[in-house]
């Protein structure tokens, strides 16, 4: 029973040192000092007066510590080395998503200036066409009015002729219509309907 209870206060002392779950961050994992490994332990002496001596563990204790920290150091080394290389991974991934969703950005931005650009030189053809239209649309209009300013001119000169007309014409009517009171005859022609 005895030599059990060094045994049992080894692995004692030695399941806090591996704990279960992976750290966030690799830690160095500590080494037992090799000079300062005294533990002490009750071994009871074969002699007579059955008294208890106190007896330090030897270098047996110290070498098999270094065995079980190699072993759980392998393990938390490779743990590490998994954690390191699945971060590797993950801040990979990150980085080809957010270079995916920058190229989408960048096209998706080169899309819609390119799009304004092209809606932009339409309107302004829009606008251009606008203004030729407005420019015939007030030539034309301007022709017109043109137009009318000269039927209306060339109206008032042929009103003005036949006012003339009329006028000579009256005058006419009147002289002879004295020549005939002067001379006392009548007209050849009366009133057209003879």
């Amino acid at each position: 029973m005895t030599e059990q209870q060094p045994q049992a206060a080894e692995s004692e002392t030695a399941a806090p040192a591996a704990p279960s779950q992976a750290p966030a961050e690799p830690e160095p994992v500590p080494e037992a000092p090799k000079d300062v490994a005294v533990e002490k332990s009750v071994i009871p002496v074969p002699d007579e007066s059955k008294a208890l001596v106190l007896v330090e563990k030897t270098q047996e204790v110290a070498e098999e510590k270094p065995s079980e920290g190699s072993v759980n150091r392998d393990a938390v080394l490779a743990r590490v080395a998994t954690e390191k290389r699945l971060s590797l991974i993950k801040a990979w991934e990150e980085s080809e998503k957010s270079k995916a969703e920058n190229k989408a950005h960048k096209n998706l931005s080169a899309i819609s200036a390119w799009e304004n650009s092209k809606k932009a030189s339409v309107e302004a053809e829009l606008k251009k066409k606008e203004e030729q239209l407005e420019k015939q649309k007030a030539e034309y209009a301007e022709k017109i009015k043109n137009k009318i300013a000269s039927i209306h001119k060339e109206a008032e000169e042929k009103r003005a002729v036949i006012e003339a007309k009329k006028g000579e014409d009256l005058l006419k009517a009147e002289e002879t219509a004295a020549k005939y009171r002067a001379t006392g005859t009548a007209p050849k022609k009366l009133l057209g309907c003879f």
